[in-house]
């Protein structure tokens, strides 16, 4: 039985406590949050041993891994301190607030080899792995373009502030909403080599952002556009997407489904035609153990427990250094926007020609005549 330690109760950390607590291979030894209330329930109605100091919690518990569910301003510390221990980690994301010290932790993890993993969920779901297989196998063809959005309703109204909308403790939308599906190109394509035209706009919160918009550049000439709203009332919850357009078809996928339009099936899997295809998220997620918000989230910490134990190879699925890969992009996209607009009407830019002329040829060789047309004026 692996030995664990949840920290952090909030949404995420409930959510994560329910899942892993039900594991046949884990045994959850403590529980640490610094709200007495959720600690005296849990502890009441479970036996797990409980804190309010996560230091404490390290020296006094035999421990082989911990979930961190805590606001992102505190990963960077609990993390390192947990892997001083020598324990693997699971993160949730964003991973770190800061690239430098996360890149920090990330040698940490390497150098003792332990087991690192960050919460990007949607690399578990069915539809977005099945993009994952096309694109390996070259089905849409050379890749042009790509479309990443994530919609929902979480700041609806101005009101109070939280730790989650607040640049400096959550990272606000970009860091909440739009890592997700930035995390979906790179897992697709890789870290891009620039950014451009990023914003980051307020539409109800004080501190931070609400929507982000911008774009990633790729050394081979593609490009990802990034679309992100969180004060979305038109959806019910969040819902995250990606569009891919290649040479020889397009690629549609969200939560439940993933749609392809092929021009031929030559390179595409077995099972796939030419013209519409459509496959499931039901067809393509195995069964998990317990069942809390979605098969993703229980399958990613199975992925977790099964890499402890041996069982998974190290393919890098949500590694802390490819966490890292979005946070820098997240990075790149701030000091874009800090930036500004890269070109404006005053900068320069060549007058108009004030007169122009075109030359056609019109009619059949026999007859041809070159007739003058000029636009413009003296």
């Amino acid at each position: 039985m692996i030995r664990l330690a949840v920290v952090g109760l909030g949404k995420m950390g409930l959510s994560h406590h329910a899942m892993i607590n039900a594991h046949p291979h884990v045994k959850v030894e403590a529980v640490c949050d610094p709200a007495g209330y959720v600690l005296d329930v849990l502890n009441k109605y479970t036996g797990v041993r409980t804190y309010t100091n996560f230091d404490a919690m390290l020296r006094e518990v035999e421990l082989d891994a911990v979930i961190i569910a805590t606001p992102s301003s505190l990963h960077t510390a609990m993390v390192k301190a947990a892997l001083d221990k020598g324990l693997h980690v699971f993160c949730e994301k964003p991973f770190c607030l800061d690239v430098r010290l996360g890149e920090v932790v990330t040698r940490l993890a390497q150098e003792k080899g332990l087991v690192n993993q960050v919460g990007y969920h949607n690399r578990f779901v069915g539809a977005f792995q099945e993009v994952k297989r096309l694109l390996d196998a070259k089905a849409i063809g050379d890749v042009t373009h790509v479309l990443a959005e994530a919609y929902g309703p979480v700041v609806l109204k101005p009101k109070g502030s939280t730790w989650r909308t607040q640049r400096s403790e959550g990272g606000g939308c970009l860091y909440d909403y739009a890592a997700h599906p930035i995390n979906l190109v790179n897992w697709y394509f890789g870290a891009p080599q620039a950014v451009g035209g990023s914003i980051l706009n307020r539409i109800f919160s004080k501190d931070t952002d609400d929507e982000v918009f911008g774009t990633l550049y790729f050394a081979d000439g593609k490009s990802a556009q990034i679309s992100v709203n969180w004060s979305d009332e038109s959806y019910r919850k969040m819902s995250t997407k990606v569009t891919i357009w290649g040479a020889a078809g397009r690629i549609y996928a969200d939560r439940q489904e993933c749609q392809v339009y092929l021009r031929d099936s030559a390179h595409a899997p077995a099972g796939y035609q030419k013209g519409w295809n459509v496959r499931y998220t039901t067809d393509l997620t195995e069964p998990v153990w317990f069942y809390v918000r979605g098969e993703e989230y229980s399958a990613q910490l199975d992925y977790f427990v099964r890499f402890i134990e041996g069982k998974r190879r190290n393919d890098n699925v949500n590694s802390f250094e490819e966490a890292l890969i979005t946070d820098r992009v997240i990075a790149m996209m701030i000091a874009d926007a800090q930036h500004g607009p890269s070109v404006k009407p005053d900068d320069g830019l060549p007058e108009p020609k004030r007169r122009t002329s075109w030359t056609l040829s019109l009619g059949p060789a026999k007859w041809r005549a070159d007739v003058t047309i000029e636009f413009g004026s003296n």
